[in-house]
């Protein structure tokens, strides 16, 4: 594990500096880290940070996989006449020989390079104290949040909060290292969320919201400290996490949901932090996969499926995927339609969310319709020049998640979370036009309100595996089949422990100390 870290670290660090550095062709690393002639002056460093957001930006597709795809809104039906992606995956089937992400999701090589940088820049003296203060802000909370997405995938993962790796040890042996309990990577993770709003300090936030700000680390508190309370029962830190998002200031509910997302309304007011793509910069990965494929539409399909007396025209193209700028336009991911049948019809989301389309027989009158399906819209981009470009920001952290971690928090401590839960719902459905406007029920019935209304707000933003793990019914985590609520996934009985993930075998096979996650099967020698 660690020779590929370090492989990966010394990778990306040369491309942060062939990339960001006008003058890189200068340079004569006397390493292969360019050490003695890096860390020289505030451009470099700015330029560094600007490479761990590259990064993190890279990393976008992961952290939507760890965080939704297996969450029981995936069809493992392929309705579109294609091959659907990842379905041990979906379908729960995960072990040592599939584990679906590979190499810790990736993530040591990113965490590596932030101990790189708050190795090197506490210890600079070119930076001006508040600037300085500001970018380690920055890097510990990306820190944090890489942590917190391996402990609630892996629970115990190894703990690296040091740059060793680049001490010049070149032995595998020494640089192996063991899984950290969970409360301990917790520990680190708190640590690290907590310094960096201390660094922060009264500071204001950047305007542009793709860099982590003051703002993004409250947010980031608030989820961290909440999985704490609900997850590991340390009840006391629901109030720090209250404390945490109360603190974030300057948003709001943006009127249409549809322009939260819209290329043209990047920075809005609901935004709080945010993975940037541009026309021409970036596109957001996969987005396409999610869509259809023009040539399966073949002359069958209708977007109407009350069309059955064959009026209006069999679809073509409807959302302009043809013209797309480089991904390949055809379904290989597929939402359930159960998913977008739980929409109200009046609901704003729904439509904002998915394209929903309709296979008919056409042998028979009226037509029937034989597949019912959906294409995700709510990250489709924009047409630049005849081009599609998947290029619209995808939300870490916004309003809307804001209000509803608060109504968690609220219901947990008794209370009644309408007033957090009601924005949410008068924005879908416009003030005073909500068809069953929120009345609390007791702390179970308004603990699965607030669920459902989680997974109508934030399809695609990779949330919906995380809250059915921290969210409870009858103080049971909703992962857990129960025939109290719909959304029970596993069997705690006999699989309670896939509720994290296994490591591959090529993981321990380099590393000896690393053991498999525990309640998988593993090929491990004894």
């Amino acid at each position: 594990m660690m020779k590929k870290i370090r492989f990966y670290l010394c990778w990306a660090l040369l491309s942060v500096l062939a990339a960001s550095c006008q003058d890189a062709l200068e340079l004569t690393p006397q390493d292969y880290f360019g050490d003695s002639n890096f860390w020289q002056n505030e451009a470099q460093v700015t330029n560094f940070m600007v490479g761990l957001h590259k990064q993190f930006r890279d990393n976008q597709f992961q952290f939507l996989r760890l965080g939704e795809l297996r969450s029981g809104i995936y069809s493992s039906v392929d309705r579109q006449a294609t091959s659907l992606n990842e379905l041990p995956v979906i379908e729960q089937r995960l072990e040592e020989t599939s584990s679906g992400v590979n190499s810790w999701a990736g993530f040591y090589g990113p965490i590596l390079q932030i101990n790189l940088f708050i190795q090197k820049v506490e210890t600079v003296s070119f930076l001006s104290e508040t600037r300085k203060s500001y970018m380690l802000g920055q890097a510990y909370a990306l820190r944090a949040y890489y942590y917190f997405h391996l402990l609630r995938t892996y629970g115990g993962v190894p703990l690296i909060l040091e740059a060793d790796v680049l001490s010049g040890t070149t032995d595998a042996v020494l640089l192996r290292k063991a899984r950290t309990v969970e409360a301990e990577v917790l520990a680190a993770i708190k640590a690290d969320v907590n310094k960096s709003i201390t660094l922060f300090g009264t500071q204001a936030a950047v305007t542009d919201k793709s860099q982590w700000s003051p703002n993004a680390s409250r947010m980031l508190k608030g989820e961290i400290f909440l999985w704490s309370a609900k997850v590991y029962n340390t009840t006391a830190d629901l109030a720090e996490a209250k404390s945490a998002l109360n603190a974030v200031i300057g948003t709001s509910l943006l009127p249409n949901f549809a322009n939260v997302f819209a290329y043209n309304q990047k920075n809005n007011n609901e935004i709080i932090f945010a993975i940037r793509y541009r026309v021409g910069e970036a596109e957001m990965t996969g987005v396409a996969a999610y869509t259809y494929s023009t040539f399966n539409f073949n002359g069958l399909h209708y977007k109407d499926s009350t069309a059955s007396a064959g009026v209006g025209n069999f679809l073509v193209d409807p959302l302009v995927l043809a013209a797309s700028n480089s991904q390949q336009v055809i379904q290989r991911y597929g939402y359930t339609f159960e998913l977008f049948q739980s929409f109200h019809v009046a609901d704003s989301r729904r439509n904002a969310t998915f394209y929903d389309y309709y296979k008919v027989n056409t042998d028979v009158k009226p037509f029937v319709a034989t597949i019912k399906n959906t294409a995700l819209v709510k990250f489709l981009g924009t047409i630049d020049a005849n081009k599609r470009y998947f290029s619209d920001d995808w939300p870490v952290y916004r309003e809307a998640d804001r209000l509803l971690m608060l109504a968690e928090i609220v219901n947990a401590e008794g209370g009644d979370p309408a007033s957090f839960i009601q924005p949410v719902r008068d924005r879908a459905f416009a003030p005073g036009k909500d068809p069953r406007p929120f009345v609390s029920a007791g702390k179970d019935a308004n603990e699965l309100a607030i669920f459902n209304e989680r997974t109508k707000e934030f399809v695609h933003e990779g949330k919906r595996w995380y809250d059915l793990r921290r969210m409870k019914y009858s103080a049971e985590p909703l992962i857990f089949k129960s025939a109290n609520h719909p959304y029970g996934l596993l069997d705690k009985t006999t699989q309670a422990y896939r509720i994290l993930w296994p490591i591959e075998a090529a993981i321990w096979t380099n590393d000896p100390l690393v053991k498999q996650t525990p309640g998988y099967n593993t090929a491990r020698p004894n």
